[in-house]
């Protein structure tokens, strides 16, 4: 709909992650790439197309054991997640994360990888389809939003102190509860307003009284030498995890659409039916692994 406007000088067409063989090469790189290399790819754009152009800093290795669709799925979500947590929030050893949005592409990846940086993830999701799909990649609890009061839930969980981080998209609507489901010196972090921008009484006033952290991030309009901070980061850090003997971590596919099917791609994430990521095959699927 157009309402997440590319930054200056990028690709108005949408897509912000992809998966595919490198094609060709340009001048002046510093990397081993070769031709055939099977990527996968962060963008700023431009990813609904049959070929992309990618800084080199911005390509990854596909993990050998998964498809292109499912390799598809990992760059912005997985890096927006590993973004959150490690670079903004800083999650330590067995601290506790709420994560809103458990089904979403970014939700199914911070499960994961709170539990991989030893930590105890705990969610919100709207139905209970959802959140027995997050407890079975390791959410600890999970709280249905439209049924129960997930503050509660949380302080349950925690005896009363409430949760030391708190991954949210939904912002203004939600702002009491997290405040309140929010541990002493918490940090909240804000990277999405889904559930709308503006807010409503003493919300400075109530943080200040938990010491809270207000956080926000947005990945998009990084730098490069940001992303490319970011993508070598994840690469040493999370990405052996996803094949071989490690293999601790899976991007979660909720369906593929043919590119010609998109509109019903967007019409079904509208709906909020899916639970993980809906991956767009540019290339049929029975020729996507010609190796």
């Amino acid at each position: 709909r157009g309402l997440y406007p590319p930054p200056p000088g990028e690709s108005d067409i949408i897509g912000l992650e992809v998966a595919g063989t490198v094609d060709s090469l340009g001048p002046g790189l510093t990397k081993n790439w070769k031709l055939d290399d099977r990527v996968m790819a962060l963008l700023s754009g431009g990813g609904y197309a049959e070929y992309v152009s990618v800084p080199e800093e911005l390509l990854m290795s596909a993990p050998s054991d998964l498809t292109f669709s499912q390799a598809a799925a990992i760059p912005e979500a997985w890096l927006t997640a590993f973004q959150l947590l490690v670079f903004i929030a800083q999650v330590k050893e067995g601290e506790v994360v709420l994560v809103h949005a458990a089904a979403s592409g970014v939700g199914t990846a911070a499960i994961q990888l709170v539990r991989l940086l030893g930590a105890v993830p705990i969610v919100t999701a709207g139905s209970q389809e959802k959140l027995q799909m997050a407890e079975k990649l390791g959410a600890s609890a999970g709280f249905n939003y439209k049924k129960e009061d997930f503050v509660q839930g949380v302080h349950d969980f925690t005896a009363g102190k409430g949760a030391n981080v708190i991954l949210d998209c939904i912002g203004g609507c939600n702002w009491e509860k997290n405040v309140s489901a929010l541990a002493v010196d918490g940090r909240w972090v804000l990277y999405g307003t889904m559930g709308g921008r503006s807010v409503d009484g003493d919300l400075l006033g109530k943080l200040l009284s938990k010491r809270g952290h207000l956080l926000s991030s947005l990945l998009r309009s990084r730098s490069l030498q940001y992303k490319s901070d970011l993508v070598t980061a994840f690469s040493q850090k999370v990405l052996p995890y996803f094949s071989g003997q490690l293999a601790l971590l899976r991007p979660v596919i909720d369906s593929t659409y043919k590119l010609q099917d998109i509109q019903d791609a967007h019409r079904h994430m509208e709906a909020n039916r899916n639970m993980g990521k809906i991956v767009i095959n540019v290339i049929p699927p029975n020729e996507e692994l010609a190796d």
